[in-house]
């Protein structure tokens, strides 16, 4: 069969979407999914996203990493999607959809989408290090000579060597100024580093502000594939309300035998 198909991206961060209202796909073809997202052999993204029918809200998320694995959140991954459904003339300039973590809701304005996370009480105290979860699981390490930095080998010798075969996303921290962080992000599911992280820089953003090498609620971080904002009031040890900010657009749409 032919299956049409998006390609989305955020700040560098690639997805195949498809708009998966009628159950068209097959959702435990996992060879399927890893075979779509192989940049030699098929169309060539770090995931895919399906745009369900959600019976509340405007639509529902379904994302599988490359690896053809159904993962947790993924903050850029849910800004295209929010674009996508704008592209199927599903929403305007808001949604409200679940994903595997809950509720989110976002606005778009022009290129730039801004997606609501899910709050942040949970920050642990690693040696040199910091972990939490914005959706997805991300350790967070400060480091010196970030542009020289092997992200790929680092990345998966903490990624398998302190967390184990369920694993974590690492991310890689140098500080540009008070509100401004550089950030290189090796994910799991993927196993290399990608140009952005959506889930990882909102963890970054929230980690400094926590340790106090920021005092700022509205933090730039700048990634291999483009700038991102993020922004969060702190209630007591809580970061509520925290939004994930930047570009998402289509890149091409397409159709592929399967």
């Amino acid at each position: 069969m032919k299956l049409l198909f998006s390609k989305f991206q955020g700040t560098g961060n690639d997805f195949v979407m498809i708009d998966n209202r009628m159950s068209i796909f097959s959702k435990d073809d996992t060879k399927l999914i890893s075979f779509l997202c192989d940049r030699k052999f098929g169309i060539g993204a770090d995931g895919l996203i399906l745009l369900e029918n959600d019976p509340e809200l405007d639509f529902k998320m379904v994302y599988y990493n490359s690896d053809g694995k159904e993962s947790s959140m993924c903050g850029n991954g849910g800004r295209c999607l929010v674009a996508f459904a704008k592209y199927l003339n599903i929403i305007q300039n808001t949604a409200t959809f679940n994903a595997i973590d809950g509720f989110h809701a976002a606005t778009i304005s022009e290129e730039n989408v801004s997606l609501q996370m899910k709050d942040v009480s949970d920050i642990h105290l690693k040696p040199n290090a910091f972990f939490l979860d914005t959706g997805s699981p991300h350790h967070v390490q400060l480091i010196d000579n970030l542009k020289d930095l092997d992200v790929k080998t680092e990345g998966a010798k903490i990624r398998y060597g302190i967390y184990g075969q369920k694993g974590s996303n690492v991310n890689f921290v140098t500080q540009n100024s008070d509100a401004n962080f550089n950030v290189r992000t090796y994910e799991r599911g993927v196993e290399d580093e990608t140009l952005s992280c959506g889930t990882g820089v909102t963890a970054v953003a929230i980690a400094m502000h926590k340790t106090g090498r920021t005092k700022a609620q509205k933090i730039q971080i700048k990634t291999l594939g483009g700038d991102l904002e993020i922004k969060f009031d702190v209630l007591s040890d809580s970061y509520k309300n925290v939004f994930l900010t930047g570009p998402a657009s289509l890149v091409f749409n397409g159709e592929i035998d399967v």
